[in-house]
C-alpha cells in the first residue's frame, strides 16, 4: 500500500488550495499596480519641477537681463524650498547659477544630485525574496541603457538634447539612469527657455530631480505588500491543509468503508459506522448507515423470504411424492383417485403460494412505479361492502359501513380494493354465520383511519404479533378449508400500505373478535 505521502493529492484538497489561493491575488494585484502607480508619482514629479523651472524662469525675464548675481539672488530669496536642483545656462550653454552651489540645504554628492544611496530596504533578505522574480524577468529581458556619469559634470557648457531645445525656444526633457543599485534611480531633467523683454531666447533654466525618495517609498510599500502577501499565503495554505483534513480525510474513510460493505460476490458483509460529526460530512455518514442498515434488513427479509418460500414447497412437494408412490403401489382404482384427488389439491396450493410470492415480490419492487390516482375512500368502501353482501348472501355475517366524512387518499385504486378486499374477506372468514363485520373511515391529523371489525374468536397473544407475516395463517378449527390459504394475504396487505406511507395494524376487541386498523396520509 502506497504511503499517504507518495500518493496523489486529493481532488478536492486541490480546487480548496486553488479557492484559498485567491486570498493572494489581492497582494500580488498591489505589487503588479505599483509599476503603474510610480509612472504616475514620476509624471507627478516632472509636473512639480516644470512649475518650479518655470517660476525661476519667469523670475530672470522680469529682470530683463540674464545675470549671474541676479540669478543667484532670486535663488537665494527662493530659501532653498525648491526640491529640485536648479541651473541657469546662457546662450551658449555656459553655466550662470547652480542651486547645489547655494545656501544651507546640503552639500551637493560627487555626482551633483544625480549619484544617490542605495536605498536601505533594498538590501533587506524581505525585498530581495520578494523581488527575486521581478528581477529574474528583468534579467532576461534587454537591459535598459544605463548612465553612467552626469552628461554635464565634466564639460565646460551644458548643451544637453533637452538644454538644446530649451535654447531653441521649446521645452526639454530627459531622463537619465543611476548606476550602482539592482535598480537603477533615475534623474528627471527639463529645460525651459529664458527669454528677455523682446521676446529672444537669452538661455534656459535646467531642473533636475533624482527619483530615489519615490522609490524608497515604492520599496517600502513594496515590503508591506509583500509581508501581507506572505500571511495570506500562509493563511490559505493553512486554511486548505484544516480543510483537507476535516473534509478529504473523512470522505477517504468513508470510501473505505463503502468499499468493505460488499464483497466481491456483491454480499454485505459490512456496515457504515457514522462519526460524531455534526456537519454535512457526518449528516451524510448517517444517510449512508441508515441505508446499509436498511438495505441488511432488506436483504435479511429477502433471504427469510426464500427460505419460507422453499419450506412452504417442502410440504406440497412431500405430500405430491407421497400419494404419487402411493397411487403407483396401489391397484383399488378409488384409493388411486383418492391420492391423486390429493396431488391436484397440493399442485393447486403450490400454484397459489407461487401467485402470492410473485405478487408480494412484484409489490416489493415494482409498486412505486404504478400510477396514483386520487382515490375516494368512502366510494371504493361502499363497493367492496356491496361485493360481500352479495358474495355472503342472506346466511352469511351482516356487513356494515360507517362513513364518518370523506377521505381522498393518493393511491392506486386497483391496490387499495386489493387491501380492503383481503381485509374484509378475512373478517368475513372468521365471523359467525350470523355475526357482524363493521367497517370504519374517520380521518385525524391529515391520516384517513379504516378500521375492519369482526366477532370472531380472535388472535392469541402469541400469535397476535405475526399475523403480517408472510406464510402465516392462523385458522382454529381449520375455518375455510385446510389449504385454501397461503399465509400471504395480509403479508400483501401491509407491503401495499407500508408502500404508500401508511401503517396497518391488529389487535383483540374486548368484546370479543379481532379490529385491523389501516391508516393511510390524505391526498395533499
Amino acid at each position: 500500500m502506497a504511503s499517504p505521502l507518495l500518493r496523489a493529492p486529493s481532488r478536492i484538497w486541490v480546487r480548496l488550495l486553488a479557492f484559498n489561493a485567491l486570498l493572494v491575488i489581492v497582494p500580488v494585484a498591489g505589487v503588479l499596480f505599483l509599476g503603474t502607480y510610480e509612472q504616475h508619482l514620476l509624471a507627478a514629479q516632472e509636473r512639480t519641477m516644470v512649475q518650479e523651472g518655470r517660476l525661476l524662469a519667469a523670475s530672470l525675464e522680469a529682470t530683463g537681463r540674464l545675470d549671474t548675481t541676479d540669478a543667484n539672488n532670486i535663488l537665494l530669496q527662493l530659501g532653498q524650498r525648491h526640491e529640485a536642483r536648479l541651473r541657469v545656462v546662457d546662450r551658449v550653454g555656459a553655466l550662470v547659477a547652480d542651486s547645489a552651489r547655494l545656501g544651507p540645504r546640503r552639500e551637493p554628492d560627487p555626482e551633483g544630485s544625480v549619484q544617490v544611496e542605495a536605498v536601505g530596504s533594498r538590501g533587506s533578505w524581505l525585498y530581495r525574496l520578494g523581488s527575486f522574480p521581478f528581477r529574474l524577468l528583468r534579467r532576461l529581458g534587454d537591459a535598459p541603457p544605463v548612465q553612467v556619469r552626469d552628461a554635464y559634470d565634466d564639460e565646460g557648457t551644458i548643451r544637453g538634447p533637452e538644454v538644446l531645445r530649451a535654447l531653441d525656444g521649446r521645452y526639454g526633457a530627459a531622463t537619465r539612469l543611476v548606476p550602482g543599485d539592482e535598480r537603477p534611480a533615475v534623474t528627471l531633467y527639463s529645460a525651459i527657455p529664458v527669454r528677455n523683454r523682446d521676446g529672444k531666447v537669452v538661455g534656459a533654466v535646467l531642473v533636475s530631480q533624482s527619483t530615489a525618495r519615490i522609490l524608497r517609498a515604492l520599496d517600502a510599500v513594496r515590503i508591506g505588500v509583500f509581508k501581507v502577501f506572505l500571511a495570506s499565503l500562509g493563511v490559505a495554505i493553512v486554511l486548505s491543509l484544516v480543510v483537507a483534513t476535516t473534509i478529504a480525510r473523512p470522505l477517504a474513510r468513508l470510501r473505505r468503508q463503502a468499499e468493505a460493505v460488499l464483497d466481491r460476490r456483491g454480499r454485505l458483509t459490512g456496515t457504515i459506522t457514522p462519526s460524531r460529526r455534526w456537519d454535512e460530512i457526518g449528516e451524510l455518514e448517517r444517510a449512508l448507515s441508515e441505508l446499509t442498515r436498511r438495505l441488511e434488513v432488506h436483504l435479511q427479509r429477502t433471504q427469510a423470504f426464500a427460505s419460507d418460500v422453499a419450506h412452504e414447497f417442502r410440504n406440497p412437494l412431500a405430500s405430491i411424492r407421497t400419494a404419487t408412490d402411493m397411487a403407483l403401489e396401489v391397484e383399488d382404482e378409488v384409493q388411486r383417485r383418492r391420492f391423486l384427488a390429493l396431488v391436484q389439491r397440493e399442485v393447486a396450493r403450490m400454484e397459489r403460494l407461487l401467485q402470492g410470492a410473485r405478487e408480494i415480490s412484484w409489490i416489493d419492487a415494482r409498486l412505486d412505479e404504478e400510477e396514483r390516482s386520487a382515490v375516494d375512500l368512502a366510494g371504493l368502501l361502499e363497493g367492496i361492502v356491496e361485493g360481500f353482501r352479495l358474495r355472503v348472501g342472506p346466511t352469511g355475517p351482516q356487513l356494515v359501513l360507517a362513513v364518518a366524512e370523506h377521505a381522498v387518499v393518493s393511491a392506486a385504486a386497483d391496490r387499495l380494493t386489493q387491501v380492503f378486499d383481503n381485509l374484509v374477506d378475512n373478517a368475513v372468514g372468521f365471523s359467525p354465520a350470523r355475526g357482524t363485520v363493521t367497517i370504519s373511515l374517520t380521518t385525524a391529523a391529515r391520516l384517513a383511519h379504516v378500521r375492519v371489525s369482526d366477532e370472531g374468536p380472535g388472535i392469541p397473544d402469541e400469535h397476535l404479533g405475526r399475523v403480517f407475516d408472510r406464510f402465516f395463517s392462523y385458522r382454529p378449527d381449520e375455518r375455510g378449508g385446510n389449504g385454501h390459504h397461503s399465509g400471504l394475504g395480509l403479508a400483501i396487505v401491509r407491503a401495499i400500505v407500508e408502500a404508500y406511507g401508511g401503517n396497518v395494524t391488529a389487535r383483540n376487541r374486548p368484546a370479543g373478535g379481532t379490529e385491523l386498523a389501516v391508516t393511510l396520509p390524505l391526498a395533499g
